[in-house]
């Protein structure tokens, strides 16, 4: 089926849920108003529906190809990215000194999550482009500045982040590409890097990798680590290409979905590179990039939600089978059988959240940099901290539900790959496991954020909740709101226990059950405020359904993350092998 652009959706979340609105009052963004963000919402929904959703499923069956040395996107994804580039979506939030638009980075959220419904595997090339800017931007010299940052910003070169290598895995201590000075201000690069998304194409000019490496003398671990650009093609001081830098791509991976997205190996054979930082200062620069990518990521798992979602409620109301449970009609669509509409309601309902979430998320982002005194700054930036890991975490699990609970709703047909919703439950199955896996973002959560100014992030976020719960405890969502009010105590509860027991095998335990509790109270919060903002059954309903199905087990949930570490530690290897 085609991609129906959620615009409303994203509109409401954005203003009602997020508060974008709180934008305009910084000064930071002196064209955006409510108004212009319609626009470009809009304009985002026609790109998205007319130009990237038709050749996703062309390009999940093609994929990209590695031939004679070079990497080629599948047919279209070229033509498709000019249309992107040319329209501005690459500069959206960038800051105008450098070509950009300069308009919220919450609005270039939104209008990922629906490039990443439409066509994923496109939607990674912009977004990995994005995070390299931020790290210029932040990190780089004022050459780095002039020469690479109005070329990414108007989307002719792309770039890429090379990060992993094949021993090292999330382990970046364990990184052993080399970075030897060249006795000419420069280094040159000696290595293989895995893992690196649209690391080659033919879809720009130029592609700006971003690679850490090691200085010869750089200490051992993490804090041994540098950034460093290297350009496919050498740059002069004129911004004018030169000859092909001393790098390559070893081939591309064979993946279970995003099949149009080419990861590429990458073989560095002594290319020219530029330290972006200072020596061994990477991993502050990297995570300027991996904290962008995160929320990214969240997004995908939203936006592949919401395209699946689609899918499945069509089917469900086209579909006839059975008796209606409601009406007894013969052959009714399955839309009328209790359990799937149990799942399309649970679908919808977590979609909301995530949204809720991610745009939050990117809202605060933006009021971390941008509100009025420090106090404020240091607030909102405590909220993005704390938010970053649900956002990447949660939403991806939502994701990887919700794809599931579509091809399930499809039955016997969603298992085939010509109704298309497989490849949904294929693409988004990554996005739990790249930019940090669920799990290390649980350990994050439940450790270092968890301590953030002795707890105050978290304990602000409860505050919050519970000021919501006392003034909507009256009238047609006190029953929801007395369901989220006692989820909430499950999570005080929770956050007294990980908190006496950081960095313990039993805090890191039960990390993934904190980080779900987390999500699914603070999803509940964004419902209740829906529904108390979006009178009908879209909100009252939801948020009902949600809280009976979700927040119920939150006490489950407190019982899981405590158990503790010694039945784990109790299973050696010996005995989980197989007799």
């Amino acid at each position: 089926m085609s991609f129906r652009a959620p615009v409303r959706d994203l509109a409401f979340a954005l203003t009602e849920l997020a508060g974008i609105d709180r934008l305009t009052a910084t000064g930071a963004y002196p064209d955006f108003d409510l108004d212009l963000m319609g626009a470009v919402l809009e304009a985002s929904a026609s790109l998205t529906e007319d130009v990237l959703a038709p050749i996703n499923r062309s390009g999940d069956i093609e994929g990209a190809r590695f031939e004679n040395g070079r990497v080629y996107a599948p047919k279209g994804f070229a033509e498709a990215y000019k249309a992107y580039a040319e329209g501005g979506w690459t500069s959206l939030a960038v800051d105008p000194a450098y070509g950009g638009q300069g308009l919220p980075h919450a609005l270039a959220a939104a209008c990922a999550e629906m490039m990443f419904s439409a066509n994923t595997a496109f939607g990674l090339l912009p977004s990995v482009s994005a995070g390299a800017i931020k790290a210029i931007s932040q990190m780089g010299t004022e050459r780095q500045k002039t020469l690479f940052l109005p070329k990414l910003t108007s989307g002719e070169w792309s770039a890429a982040m090379d990060l992993t290598e094949p021993q090292a895995g999330t382990d970046l201590a364990m990184l052993r590409t080399r970075a030897e000075p060249d006795g000419q201000g420069g280094y040159r690069l000696y290595g293989q890097k895995i893992f690196i998304t649209w690391g080659d194409h033919d879809c720009a000019e130029n592609i700006v990798h971003l690679v850490l490496a090691r200085l010869p003398d750089a200490p051992e671990g993490t804090k041994g680590v540098s950034l460093f650009v290297c350009p496919t093609y050498e740059v002069d001081d004129d911004g004018k290409l030169g000859a092909r830098n001393e790098f390559r791509p070893g081939g591309i991976e064979h993946k279970m979905g995003i099949h149009g997205s080419p990861t590429c190996v990458m073989l560095y054979e002594g290319a020219k590179a530029e330290l972006v930082g200072p020596p061994h200062g990477g991993l502050a620069a990297m995570f300027i990039m991996m904290n962008s990518a995160r929320l990214d990521v969240g997004i995908q798992g939203v936006g592949l939600a919401e395209m699946a979602y689609q899918q499945a409620l069509a089917y469900a109301l086209e579909r006839r089978q059975g008796k209606s449970a409601w009406t007894g009609e013969a052959a009714a669509p399955i839309f009328d059988h209790p359990d799937v509409r149990r799942m399309l309601v649970l679908m919808r309902a977590k979609i909301d959240a995530a949204r809720a979430i991610c745009l939050s998320t990117a809202v605060e982002a933006d009021l971390a940099h941008h509100a009025a005194t420090e106090e404020e700054r240091k607030a909102h930036r405590l909220r993005e901290e704390l938010f970053t890991p649900i956002a990447k975490a949660w939403s991806t699990d939502i994701g990887n539900e919700v794809a599931s609970l579509a091809v399930q709703i499809h039955g016997g047909s969603g298992f085939i790959e010509e109704t298309g919703v497989a490849q949904y439950f294929r693409d988004v199955r990554i996005t739990s496991i790249y930019e940090g896996t669920n799990g290390i973002q649980a350990m994050d959560l439940a450790g270092r954020k968890l301590g953030l100014e002795g707890g105050a992030a978290v304990r602000d976020l409860i505050a919050d909740i519970r000021a919501t719960v006392s003034e909507l405890s009256a009238g047609g969502l006190a029953g929801v709101a007395g369901q989220l009010a006692t989820a909430v105590d499950a999570l005080e509860d929770a956050t007294a226990w990980m908190s006496a027991r950081r960095g313990t095998p039993d805090a890191l335990a039960g990390a993934v059950s904190y980080l779900t509790l987390m999500g699914e109270v603070v999803g509940g919060w964004m419902l209740l405020r829906q529904a108390s903002k979006r009178p009908g059954p879209r909100g009252a309903t939801l948020a009902r359904a949600y809280a009976d199905q979700v927040l119920s087990r939150a006490q489950g949930l407190v019982a899981s993350l405590t158990a503790g570490a010694e039945a784990l530690a109790a299973l050696d290897a010996e005995a989980l092998t197989t007799a």
